[in-house]
């Protein structure tokens, strides 16, 4: 059994990354599904329900600014952690002096999108889970705004604000434009092996302003 909600959520920048660019960063031109389900499990996640993104209404013009920000190229290595765990002296710390790299991103700004979206139970629900509590948990944390921890657009620095949408027709920008081809985006990661998890794309077409989901071709 299949339950709905509708999302708006804004924020004044998103970085959507594309995985093709491999040193600086570049955004999408919208929010990907798997953006948007990040989102609704950081408002409301439980194992026994799994979100499903069905549409993504754009309601802010598509637009485009370049940052610069300072990065880290290196991480702590792992056997470093494990040799300092068996005694051994060794850094457990980046040196920021040394490692920093000033990289370049462009990201969208001022966005604003209204996501449609439903859940489905799991096998890992519990005998007293129901869909009715589900819906009426998430619907109370919308009017509330309460979230497990605060949702973002592509990186934790462009936090997401969210409210319940509780419009019955969603207009957008683009009302106007019959269609948009995006090109292939991400649409979400499969977790179905988990020492061989695979992105999976697909032709992104916004037709006025709308990313339908429902009966998209997945390309793995």
């Amino acid at each position: 059994m299949a339950m709905g909600v509708k999302v708006q959520v804004w924020g004044d920048y998103a970085l959507f990354s594309r995985p093709e660019m491999k040193v600086e960063r570049c955004s999408y031109d919208v929010m990907t599904p798997s953006a948007a389900r990040g989102i609704l499990e950081a408002i409301y996640w439980h194992p026994g329900l799994r979100w499903v993104i069905d549409k993504i209404y754009v309601k802010n013009p598509i637009r485009f600014t370049s940052v610069r920000r300072n990065e880290v190229k290196s991480k702590v290595s792992a056997s470093n952690v494990l040799q300092v765990y068996n005694g051994a002296d060794k850094p457990l710390y980046i040196n920021t002096k040394e490692d920093i790299v000033q990289r370049a991103s462009l990201i969208l700004c001022d966005v604003s999108y209204v996501i449609e979206a439903h859940f489905e139970m799991t096998d890992h629900a519990n005998k007293s889970d129901n869909p009715g509590k589900f819906k009426d948990i998430m619907m109370r944390r919308l009017k509330r705004g309460e979230c497990y921890h605060m949702p973002y657009f592509g990186c934790r620095e462009f936090p997401a604000q969210f409210c319940l949408c509780e419009e019955d027709e969603i207009h957008t920008i683009y009302d106007e434009v019959p269609e948009k081809d995006l090109g292939f985006m991400l649409y979400d990661m499969d977790y179905s092996d988990k020492n061989n998890i695979q992105p999976m794309f697909f032709r992104a077409v916004m037709k006025r302003g709308v990313l339908d989901l429902r009966d998209c071709e997945v390309i793995r």
